[in-house]
Formats: structure tokens, sequence, C-alpha cells
């Protein structure tokens, strides 16, 4: 047996007997997770309502910032802005009105002797986290804290120099996967919390050594390199560790998920808070102790503002979907109920919990939700939804008002065969794309196609991870709530109220809930069109505290120059031929042209190898004679203006300009007067000046590049990171990253890519291409 359907003992609520700041004042609570979501409103409640209260809060240090500072930066957002004036400062409130202890879960300091409450609401929220995790944090975190509480109130001789009062924030989500009436009270099962967690814990280790074996990283290299070939072993051997990473993260959370499953829970994070109840049960068998469980929680219904809340919660990616048009169809069943819950009310049912005074021994437990008296179906969820955004629509890329989709709710088997289907056109999309011509309007479909691959991504995340909570058949009853409400002084009633069957659902979803989520993304769709408004610039270059201590490479092919190394050998061989000659020689090239691109796309230094063969028997002198006479002009026509114009800005801000390529060295000729360092390849001659199909060195492509930059920069006293690099292709990834300042210039897709997600620099560069001045005339 695991869960069981036994009906469980019910405890009621204590009574309260008093106004909440008479009966906390005087009381020291320590609480957990201030810096959280429901945490931070605690705090500032207890603040702003109970003066004689003294919160104690376990903040963990976080780099060098220590646990104080942390918490002045808490007291520095907009709620706390009046108790800091008041206070005279943020440093000046925390000090006087906040007790700072510096620790982590589990790793517990002591705690203050003092204390009379112990509140814990810090914990993974994540509806699936890796089941290490979880087990670290619901349970073994929980049992560190509990510990350290009765240390805090026991003398040398093993006994309590007082009783306190240990609340523990749940989830109503710890019933698992029962069905039907859900009371408040424990729920009844026969799961070795010990045992569970020991081989939870231990999964990590099993996990790890799985993910470091050679056939799995054998698999991880391949899929790396199908990715990143061009831009080298290094970048690879990155991407195949984030791989692992990644693999073992996921494998991780697939094991908490199955684990819960098999136990008759939703998923890793229900299964193991309800194992966290537990230990609260065992731990704190001589103590008083709460559990307050609740539901959805969602942005604040009046404290500290209408409409409160910090990031997204588990009903707002939904909403936000549905208002940008990305959201077709919902399994959801339409009179499932969706038991969302405004934040105030969670914090001032938690904090009349505190207040109250459960006999030793009965845990009593509250359900903090809507469900049972005053439910919301996801039908109405979508009514009032769609009833917002037909009246404020959002108008995602500044393209006018998103196409609202309409739901007929077909069930999760349509839906998942709809996200199938898309996951297969995009997989093929994307192949095309990968393969595309390097033109703006192929980076703008494959803009699209990531937002399309994002938006199926999500869909199918989300809908694995909540899509048993979109078809529950399960209420919560909520009457030990309401009895503590009830309970509430007159004078109580309007500032810690949370009787959740008051508020009408549509001035709360429409009213206050749905404007509070889409406000930081209208904010951002408003800075979006400013910036699409103005010309795309560059910021001004900031000049060299000293000249020549910053550097600005630029690859040539595709950024500085519209050309590629092919081009350029035609440019140059064919004129010498005759008219058969250059039959000839196209028809070789085309012949080997297959080759030479599936070399290209593995290894692009042995294409150039193989190409510059073809150089053999030329005479270099002439050829750099025939540069200097027919080709300079063609050359010079096929630069970038811009890249001409950012060439001399850095040269005007004192900043080493230098040209990085694997070109022929006689084809940057050209090139001399706009650059102070150019680095090119070199064809090797024999004795009478003829090319012997070989260069004298390897050509500097991919990771050699930032290795030359790393070496210049330490000869020549250089700032990389103050410095800057422009290149157009996924193969110069490893040189964009060796400077401070990387600019993809009319980037692939593969670079493209990188550049958005690492926010930096894309520019789109013309150059000219006037017709018959670009053919080299014959010798």
């Amino acid at each position: 047996m695991t869960i069981s359907t036994d009906i469980p003992e019910v405890v009621g609520p204590p009574p309260l007997g008093g106004r909440l700041r008479d009966l906390l004042a005087g009381k020291k609570i320590v609480m957990t997770g201030a810096t959280g979501f429901i945490g931070e409103q605690l705090l500032w409640k207890i603040l702003t309502e109970l003066p004689d209260t003294t919160p104690a809060v376990l903040v963990r240090r976080k780099g060098s910032a220590s646990a104080r500072d942390r918490v002045i930066t808490l007291v520095g957002k907009a709620i706390f802005r009046d108790l800091v004036k008041a206070a005279g400062g943020k440093a000046e409130l925390v000090d006087s009105r906040i007790e700072v202890i510096e620790g982590d879960l589990p790793n517990v300091p002591p705690l203050p002797r003092d204390l009379d409450v112990v509140l814990h609401c810090a914990g993974d929220v994540s509806f699936d986290p890796p089941i290490d995790k979880a087990f670290a944090t619901n349970t073994v975190g929980t049992r560190a804290l509990m510990d350290a509480m009765l240390a805090a109130v026991t003398d040398a001789s093993g006994a309590l120099t007082k009783v306190p009062h240990y609340v523990h924030v749940s989830t109503a989500y710890t019933a698992g996967r029962r069905r039907g009436v859900i009371p408040e009270a424990q729920h009844v099962h026969d799961i070795d919390y010990d045992t569970e967690t020991t081989w939870g814990l231990k999964l990590k280790e099993t996990i790890e050594v799985e993910s470091r074996t050679p056939e799995r990283l054998t698999r991880l290299r391949r899929q790396a390199e199908r990715v990143h070939r061009k831009a080298g072993y290094l970048t690879t051997a990155r991407d195949t560790e984030q791989r692992r990473q990644d693999w073992v993260h996921d494998k991780l959370v697939e094991a908490g998920t199955e684990r819960a499953r098999s136990l008759g829970w939703t998923d890793c994070y229900t299964f193991t808070k309800a194992l966290g109840e537990r230990v609260v049960a065992d731990v704190g068998r001589h103590i008083r102790v709460s559990v307050v469980r609740p539901a959805i929680v969602e942005s604040s219904l009046t404290y500290p503002y209408p409409g409160w809340i910090e990031g997204f919660k588990m009903a707002d990616p939904i909403i936000l979907a549905y208002g940008k048009g990305n959201m077709p169809e919902l399994p959801a069943s339409p009179d499932s109920v969706i038991d969302i819950v405004p934040c105030d009310m969670v914090v001032n049912a938690t904090l009349a919990v505190c207040a109250t005074e459960p006999e030793i021994g009965k845990p009593v437990f509250y359900h903090v939700n809507s469900g049972a008296r005053n439910p919301l179906t996801f039908a109405d969820l979508y009514d009032h939804v769609r009833s917002y955004f037909l009246e404020h629509p959002l108008t995602p890329g500044g393209r006018g008002a998103a196409h609202l989709p309409t739901w007929s709710f077909p069930g999760a088997q349509r839906v998942d065969q709809l996200l199938n289907t898309s996951t297969k056109a995009y997989q093929f999309a994307d192949m095309a794309l990968k393969i595309a011509p390097r033109v703006e309007v192929f980076r703008r479909l494959a803009r699209d196609l990531d937002k399309g691959g994002e938006q199926i991504a999500f869909l199918r995340r989300y809908l694995t991870i909540y899509g048993e909570y979109l078809r529950s058949e399960v209420t919560y009853l909520d009457d030990n709530t309401l009895a503590l409400h009830n309970q509430l002084d007159p004078a109580d009633v309007e500032a810690f109220a949370f009787d959740s069957s008051v508020y009408d659902w549509k001035d709360y979803i429409e009213g206050i809930h749905c404007p509070a989520v889409t406000k930081p993304v209208r904010r951002m769709e408003e800075l979006k069109r400013r910036r699409n408004a103005r010309p795309a610039t560059y910021r001004e270059l900031t000049p060299a505290k000293q000249p020549g201590t910053v550097l600005a490479a630029f690859d040539l092919d595709g950024t500085v120059l519209n050309s590629d190394v092919i081009r350029s050998y035609l440019w140059a061989r064919l004129p010498e031929l005759g008219r058969w000659g250059r039959t000839k020689e196209v028809a070789a090239l085309i012949r080997d042209l297959p080759g030479y691109l599936w070399t290209e796309n593995r290894d692009r230094g042995a294409f150039l190898r193989a190409l510059y063969r073809r150089y053999r028997g030329a005479d270099l002198s002439a050829l750099e004679e025939f540069v200097d006479r027919e080709l300079t002009e063609v050359i010079m026509d096929r630069l970038a203006p811009e890249a001409i114009r950012r060439v001399r800005e850095h040269r005007e801000a004192g900043h080493v300009t230098v040209l990085l390529t694997g070109t022929i060295r006689p084809f940057t000729r050209p090139l001399v007067p706009l650059f102070d360092e150019i680095v090119a390849a070199d064809l090797a001659t024999d004795a009478q000046g003829r090319c012997t199909g070989y260069l004298t060195g390897p050509p500097l492509v991919g990771e050699s590049r930032p290795a030359w930059l790393r070496y210049y920069a330490a000869t020549h006293d250089i700032d990389l990171t103050a410095s800057y690099a422009y290149a157009d292709s996924h193969a110069d990834e490893s040189m964009l990253r060796a400077v401070g300042n990387p600019v993809a210039v009319n980037p692939d897709v593969p670079l493209m890519r990188v550049a958005q997600a690492d926010h930096w620099s894309i520019v789109e560069w013309s150059s000219h291409s006037a017709g018959s001045r670009n053919r080299p005339r014959g010798r």
C-alpha cells in the first residue's frame, strides 16, 4: 500500500481570542523564505500590521552579498517604501525591526533562543525539480530547521524551556492523485520518508556516473558536433559538457516524476512536500504544529495593492500565451476547477495561524483555497481571459492585436497530436534554415521559427508538468480556514480577511489579475516599439585610455567583403585561361564542389587547404600584380560601406584594427591602408616563385583566431575585455567570445541564434555589387 483512501482525523482550529497584533505582540517569528513571493509579503505584513512583533529572517549569503545585504536590498522594493521612509533608510529599517540570521537549508545555524514561532515558507516551488534537490529542500531542509528550532528551546538536560509553535507552509496538492473531497487533515499513507530521501539523494550520484560512460558521452559529443563542428573542437567540447549537465538534470527530473507517480502523486514537488508534512508531524510530536496548504497562489486581491505579484505563477503562462495567440487549445476539462487564491489571503491566513496555540502533538491543517466555496472552472477562466484580451489586446512584435484562438476543449489526445505535428514541421524547417543563404529574409524566417519552436517547447513542458492539474476531480475542503477567519476580531477583518468566497471572479480575473500579469509584457512591447522606431545605430565607441590598448578584429569574407574564397579563386584563375581552359576549370570546380562543401562543413581549415591546391603552378608575383592592377577596384567595390566607416571609427578611437582571414594574402593587398594588422593565408612557393599548392602554415580559422588574439593581446598590452570583434559565421563564435564587445554581422542562422541568446550586437552591413565593375578584365 502507498496512498490510502482512509478517512483521516480532522483537528479543528483553536480559538484566537483577540486581535492579531496583541496576540503576537512581543513574540519573535523566525521565518524562512523571506526573499520569495509569499515570504516577501509576509515580512511586509508583519512590519506593517504587527508593530510589536519581531521577524527574524533566515537568509543565505549569495556571492559577496551577506544575508544582511540581501535583506537591505529586499526592503528596497516598492512595497516597503513607506516603512523605509518612516525608519529613515533601508539599513535603518532592517537594523531596527528585523533580525537577520545568515544561513541556509539544510545548513541551519543556531536559531535565537527567544523564538516563539517558526514559520517555514521557503522551498522549491517548481513542480518539476530534480529529485535530489526536491528531497534536500522539502524533507532534509525541513527536518534540519525543526531540529535547530528544538535545539534553541532545549536546555542542557534535554527539557524544553518553552513550547514553540511551528507553522509549515505546504501545498494543497500534497493530496496526490486522490479524487473527491480532501479534508484538512494529515494524509494517510505508509511511505517511509527516510528511505525515500536516502534513495532520492543517491540518484544524483548514480545518474552522474551514467552521464560519464563512454556510450553516453559519445552520443552527446556527436549531437554537439552536428551543431558546432564548424566552430571548432573547444566550442563542441563546451556544448558537449553542457549537454551532459542538461541530461543529468533532465534524468533527475524524470526520476522524481516517475517515483512520485509510482506511489500515487502527480509530481516530485507534491510528493516530497507530502513527505515533508510527515517529517513535521513526527519531529513535532512534543510542540505545537500547524500546516498551511495554499492552492494556486496568484496576485493579491487588496494588499499591498490589488494585483501585487512578482514573477509569473502557475496560471499566468496560460493567460499570457492565450493573449499572444500562442495557445490554440488547452487539454483541460472545461468543468474542472482551477483552484486559485490571491496571495494576500494566503499571507493573512498564515499570520492568523501563527497567532493560534494548537494542542501539543495534534497538528492542525488549513486549506487556503477557493475551490470548495467559490469554484472557478477552466471554462470560466477561459471566458474571463478572452473577455479581457478582446477589450485589452496584446500586440506582440508590434504587428497589431494578436489573434485570439477559440477553445473547444477537445481533450489531451487531440492537443498532443497537434503538438506532435507542429514539432515535426518545426524540425524540418529548422534543418532547411541551417543551410539557407546568409541573407536577412532567412534570418527573419529563422527568428519567426525560433519563436514557434519556443512556443511548442513551452506548451509541451507546461502540459507535461501541469497536465493532471488541468483535469482534476478534487475539492479541498476549507472548513478550518473558514472557522479561523470567522474568529477574527472585527477590527482585524479589513486588514487580515481571508474568506475566499467574498470576491467575484470577473472582477478579480479581468479587473485585477490579467492587468497585473500583462503589465510587464506591455511595457516590454512598448520598449520594443520605441527601439524599432529608431534607426539601428552603434553605440559610440569608447576611446582607448591609451592608444593601442584596445583592438578591433574583423573577419573578411561575408563580413567586410561581399565575397568568398571560391569566387576569389575564379577571379584570379580564369582570366589567364583561354575559353576552353576556363570551361574545363569551371567544370572541374563544379565536379569537386560537393566534396569541398562537405569538407567545409566539417573543417574549414581542411577545405581551404584543398581549395588552395588549385593554385599549384601559379606565379605568386604575377598573382599579386594582377590583384593590384585588375582586382583592387572589384574588391573595394564589394566592401561594405558600414565596415569601412566602422574601421575608421575604431582607428579614430585609438584602437588597433586587425583583419583576420583565411583568404590568401594577395587578395588582402587593397585593404592594407585600412588595417594596422592583416593576418592572412600565405601561399608557399618554390625557388622560381611558383606556388606549390601548399600554405606556409595553417590557415587562421575557427578557434585558431581567438588563440592568435590572446597571444597578440598579451604581447601588445591589449585589453580584450574592452576590445571588439566582427564576424558573420558560426565558425567564428569562439573569436567573438574572446572579446568583450562581440558583433555578429549579417550572421548565418546558427550565429544569429548564439548572438540572440547571449545578447550580442547584431548588425546588417550592405555592399556594392555594381554590374560590370565587379567582373575583372582579362590579362
